[in-house]
């Protein structure tokens, strides 16, 4: 039996302190520490306590994930817990990611977790899923890659390069901003799905999702809520991603869906 050897906890800080490109005195001074200790923090001549761990990595904005990691290379426990969702004491936070969902219907809302897997999902979400093929909805489902594959829902997306555009500029940002090399990894295998990427500055107030639902074109802006305040990884790792219509047009036709619809895949594939 083998034991994972943790990078040094001075290189991990240097090296989140880089990733946010701010300078020791930039840091330090943040933290209301001196520079010359910070020093010694990211090079090993000086050990840091958890107190200063926690107050370091609150001011680089480190994940819940990756503080533990920071704690954990030092020689102390975890701060951060991670419960799973049908834990009892997750009962409130799944309570309200059912308002949120059920509050948005008729129009599409779902929650993933950090890796893009579907989590949850309300009865709108189905517009997205109907003809796909079964495979794609398999669990756990990956949700952009089930929107930028040429099986899934892209050849239906009718500003495709836009919204691919969009969707690999954040997915980028979050790889960056977490350290995750998993996101990477989705990133760089998106990059290669084919559809282009349209760089130019769209108009409007927002990137819109422009999907074709038979012989309608409908239009979404997408808004995104996640729990601020979490000290859970697991919900400090949801976030919700809501659509809302961009146009008259569309709010009619959806209302009239849900009027008339019936409960589709979405279910299925949240698992």
């Amino acid at each position: 039996m083998t034991t994972a050897v943790r990078p040094p906890v001075g290189e991990l800080l240097r090296g989140w302190r880089q990733r946010r490109r701010l300078s020791q005195l930039d840091l330090a001074s943040d933290a209301e520490v001196s520079a010359r200790h910070l020093s010694f923090l990211e090079t090993g001549r000086a050990r840091p306590s958890r107190e200063m761990l926690l107050r370091l990595a609150e001011r680089l904005e480190v994940p819940l994930r990756e503080r533990n990691e920071l704690l954990l290379s030092a020689g102390f426990a975890p701060a951060y817990g991670r419960r799973g969702l049908g834990d009892p004491d997750m009962a409130a936070v799944t309570r309200a990611l059912d308002l949120v969902l059920t509050a948005h219907e008729p129009f599409p809302a779902l929650v993933v977790d950090r890796s893009w897997e579907l989590v949850m999902a309300n009865r709108g979400v189905d517009l997205f899923l109907e003809g796909l093929p079964a495979h794609l909805l398999e669990p756990p489902v990956n949700v952009l890659r089930l929107s930028l594959s040429p099986e899934g829902l892209a050849p239906r997306v009718l500003n495709l390069p836009q919204w691919r555009a969009h969707v690999l500029h954040r997915l980028a940002r979050e790889a960056d901003l977490t350290g995750d090399p998993a996101l990477a990894a989705l990133h760089r295998e998106l990059t290669a799905l084919p559809g282009g990427t349209d760089r130019s500055t769209p108009d409007g107030i927002a990137v819109p999702l422009r999907l074709r639902a038979g012989d309608d074109v409908l239009c979404f802006l997408s808004t995104v809520t996640t729990f601020g305040t979490a000290v859970d990884l697991t919900a400090a790792e949801l976030s919700v991603e809501a659509f809302l219509p961009a146009d008259a047009a569309t709010a009619r036709w959806l209302a009239a869906r849900s009027a008339g619809g019936e409960a589709g895949p979405a279910a299925r594939a949240a698992g």
